[in-house]
């Protein structure tokens, strides 16, 4: 009998706890989007990757010519007409223009991979960034009105469920709005340069 008083008294307590803690949400997925630094990342992303596609088409160009000029090496040397010496010379040639061409073809796949990785570290970096300094406007509103909780109404668990099933009508306060206006005060007006960088000798 102690015991299940004792449970009771506990649970009670619990639950009377949980009732004075403010609960928030957000739904971070459209804080990110909305956020005026994402939209500015990704068209620096869009620049970065366009110009990667500008190098391999360039490399494209090379290789393109390099194998319209084995298809002519090659004719000369099935030349019927020419002395096997002339045919043997052009044999060679055709078999160093064969060479350059599979290095050609080597230097594109290692470049391919190398700037795909550094697009994919990018995005990463840029992602990693940008929730940082999300979660810090996050943080210091739950403080300034004293929210003991603020969960992300998009998380999903390992099982891709969502972990948010059901939030009732006045459970929780919605941020969202909130944090996008708190998040987007300072952003450029429509058409101005984005703000650059400072230099690697000024970050010191």
């Amino acid at each position: 009998m102690i015991a299940r008083f004792l449970l009771a008294v506990f649970i009670t307590s619990s639950v009377l706890q949980a009732a004075d803690l403010k609960f928030g949400v957000i739904d971070m997925s459209k804080v990110f989007q909305e956020f005026h630094k994402t939209k500015s990342a990704a068209e620096k992303y869009k620049g970065n990757y366009e110009k990667a596609a500008q190098e391999m088409q360039e490399r494209q160009a090379v290789y393109k010519n390099l194998a319209a000029e084995a298809q002519k090496m090659q004719k000369l040397a099935q030349d019927p007409i020419i002395t096997p010496e002339q045919r043997n010379k052009h044999a060679a040639d055709l078999g160093e223009k064969l060479k350059e061409i599979r290095s050609m073809e080597m230097e594109m796949q290692e470049f391919a991979d190398r700037r795909q990785t550094q697009l994919k570290q990018e995005d990463m970096q840029i992602r990693k960034g940008l929730y940082e300094e999300i979660l810090e406007v996050v943080r210091e509103r739950a403080k300034k009105d004293a929210f003991g909780m603020v969960f992300d109404k998009t998380g999903v668990s390992l099982s891709t469920v969502p972990v948010i099933l059901h939030v009732g009508e006045g459970a929780a306060t919605d941020l969202t709005d909130q944090i996008i206006v708190e998040l987007n005060k300072d952003a450029p007006p429509p058409g101005a340069e984005p703000a650059k960088e400072p230099a690697a000798a000024e970050k010191k």
